[in-house]
């Protein structure tokens, strides 16, 4: 599909995204070259012929950015990431432990980078065939995100066909039926062992319990949830889907903020790090937010399937 020559892209932000203050511009600039140098330097060293023909064809920024209805609120501690869907050329080079994790981490520790900066990397074909059947996720990042990369000699996406909207609601209330009930049991398993002192099974549980619920809502509002444990992540989409989930999680002092990080390294950490380190205090405090979250997930997809 295409040669075998680097990819040094020059985003021109200022054309792309005039609507964004220059300092976001740059700062999502800066992003951008950090995930082409790390696949890049991914893509040299692969074991296959087929590996090293991988490349990144289109960058779509969709989310809050690609208007105005993004966040920055000192007060409440709020910030909106920078929300990415990277389509490459083949599912190969779609391994997130082989091309990506380079890039996040860089992403994350770089300090002129102020904010997550979330990405989801699906193959073409893929992302073609979820347009073919008007799946609702990647159909509004379509029409709704800002492209910000295209490599020229790559097709463009197709548009996407045209929902049937009796099938979809169907589809989502069984996503709804059978996700929904898994974030309880979670829940249960949490207080289990918060009651046995077994605070970093506590933690993994709970960490199993937000990632339902935000897979829960996602499934229900738009079909479609990513392949990814990073509960940051999930939040951020979900409160741009539906901003009542934003009351779940307090973020205005540093102790709130230190309590949800804690949970979200859970998923690894509790489980093989012996560094890890979670109290009674904290879990409980996360307890009760997550409880919240149940709730505000219930009642915004049951208003979901209610339209």
């Amino acid at each position: 599909m295409t040669d075998d020559l680097p990819i040094k892209p020059v985003f021109d932000l200022g054309r792309t995204l005039p609507h964004l203050p220059p300092k976001k511009q740059e700062e999502l600039s800066r992003a951008l070259g950090i995930i082409f140098e790390e696949f890049e330097d991914a893509r040299a060293l692969a074991s296959s012929e087929q590996k090293r023909m991988g490349r990144i064809l289109h960058i779509i920024l969709f989310g809050s950015f690609t208007g105005d209805t993004w966040v920055e609120d000192a007060k409440s501690g709020y910030m909106s990431d920078f929300d990415l869907l990277i389509v490459v050329n083949n599912a190969t080079v779609t391994d997130y432990s082989t091309y990506w994790y380079k890039a996040e981490e860089r992403l994350l520790r770089h300090p002129a980078i102020q904010r997550e900066v979330n990405f989801i990397v699906h193959d073409y074909a893929e992302v073609t065939a979820k347009l073919g059947e008007a799946q609702y996720f990647f159909s509004d990042i379509v029409r709704e995100g800002i492209s910000l990369y295209e490599l020229t000699t790559t097709k463009s996406l197709t548009s996407p066909a045209t929902l049937d909207e009796a099938e979809a609601k169907t589809q989502a209330r069984e996503y709804f039926e059978q996700f929904f009930p898994k974030i309880s049991s979670a829940l249960s398993g949490t207080q289990h062992f918060i009651d046995e002192g077994e605070t970093n099974d506590a933690a993994f549980m709970l960490h199993q319990a937000v990632e339902r619920a935000y897979n829960c809502l996602l499934l229900t509002h738009t079909l479609y949830s990513p392949p990814s444990h990073n509960i940051k992540f999930l939040r951020s989409l979900a409160e741009d889907l539906d901003e009542t989930l934003i009351g779940a999680w307090p973020r205005a002092t540093k102790t709130d903020r230190a309590a949800f990080a804690t949970l979200k390294r859970a998923y690894i950490d509790a489980r093989y790090s012996p560094k890890y380190e979670i109290t009674k205090e904290q879990l409980n405090w996360l307890l009760d937010r997550v409880t919240l979250l149940e709730d505000l997930v219930k009642k915004s997809c049951e208003a979901k399937l209610a339209r």
